[in-house]
């Protein structure tokens, strides 16, 4: 078995991390650099950004938080929200970035996919997906349906469908995080994870619903996850980065020894 990662998300708000419960009732919790730099010191081994409301807002990324957290970090560096054309990709690489997360710009143009991966390469360009359960149906036969703009807007598009697409596309891995898991910290959305990590041939990060290590164990031991996102249990300071990777290995998980 491959090392599994362990990455902390940074869900910014007018320059402020913020934690909410299923992308609601958000509060802000602290600097985004000062807890980058923390969860590196710690031996995270990525870290993620996410503008969450530059697509909702039709505005640009905060490009001086991006370069912010990456002149204080040396690990990959994963930026989303806003991102809607080669040109935001760029600028987000060159503010140090390591990767480009598109979500609600991808299912409103696809095509952005596949340019991000023929001009940068498809280890930078990262498929964000937010799904959400619903009853099965023909339109939406897997059970889950992608939605956008921050949980906001249901899109009528079958989550399994639409990863397989990415990938083809040329995405190089899936962040996916389930809405009804999201900030609840009662653990990861289980079926939707094993669903798409044993339906795509790149590497899935499972997102929504960390609130303890044995989370973490459960969605790479039983849905076959790559990775996972972490937040509310680091940022309210319940378990540490240390922590979290020791009782993986108590569980026969491997993972990235700790700086």
């Amino acid at each position: 078995m491959l090392s599994k990662r362990i990455i902390v998300c940074l869900d910014v708000r007018d320059g402020k991390t913020t934690k909410g419960i299923r992308f609601k009732d958000n509060v802000d919790i602290g600097d985004p650099v000062e807890m980058a730099r923390d969860y590196y010191e710690q031996g995270v081994d990525e870290l993620v950004f996410y503008d969450i409301t530059a697509s909702s807002e039709g505005r640009a990324i905060m490009i001086d938080v991006v370069s912010g957290v990456a002149a204080n970090i040396f690990i990959p560096f994963s930026v989303g929200g806003g991102i809607r054309t080669l040109d935001d990709m760029y600028r987000v690489l060159d503010a140090g970035a390591e990767k480009i997360s598109v979500n609600s710009a991808a299912v409103a143009d696809p095509g952005i996919i596949s340019e991000g991966a023929r001009h940068f390469g498809s280890q930078c360009i990262v498929l964000g997906m937010d799904a959400k359960q619903v009853v099965p149906s023909e339109k939406i036969p897997s059970g889950y349906e992608v939605v956008i703009n921050g949980g906001r807007t249901s899109m009528g598009i079958d989550a399994l469908a639409w990863a397989r697409k990415a990938q083809d596309l040329g995405a190089g891995e899936i962040c996916l995080n389930s809405i009804d898991a999201d900030g609840t910290t009662t653990g990861y959305e289980l079926t939707l994870t094993s669903l798409i990590s044993r339906s795509v041939g790149i590497p899935v990060i499972a997102s929504g619903g960390a609130g303890k290590p044995e989370h973490l164990s459960d969605v790479f031991l039983k849905a076959g996850a790559d990775a996972a996102l972490i937040a509310s249990m680091v940022h309210y300071r319940e378990y540490t980065i240390a922590e979290i990777k020791s009782f993986l290995k108590t569980r026969n998980i491997p993972v990235r020894e700790t700086v």
